[in-house]
């Protein structure tokens, strides 16, 4: 039970520091759209259309990653944690 414990909270854990990492990389891509996206299109030589595509790509994988891989299998064994405390009593 106790390292059912430390599992989930490893994942909570990583579910809230990548949701940090997430809403940093939002607010510098939205920061610097301006600037970055014409030098990355340019730098890789492709349009804007492409770099913005893989630029919602990344944003939609990270919160795929985040929501299914992170935080549903930390929320399953939060309720079993509790389940199992319960009919312990």
């Amino acid at each position: 039970m106790e390292s059912l414990r430390l599992v989930r909270n490893i994942f909570i854990r990583i579910f809230v520091i990548g949701a940090l990492f997430g809403v940093l990389f939002a607010i510098a891509t939205l920061a610097g759209w301006n600037l970055w996206i014409p030098l990355a299109a340019r730098l890789f030589h492709t349009d804007t259309a492409t770099v913005t595509s893989v630029t919602l790509q990344f944003f939609v994988g990270l919160r795929f990653f985040l929501w299914f891989c992170v935080l549903t299998p930390a929320l399953a064994m939060h309720w079993t944690v509790k389940a199992e405390t319960r009919s312990a009593r």
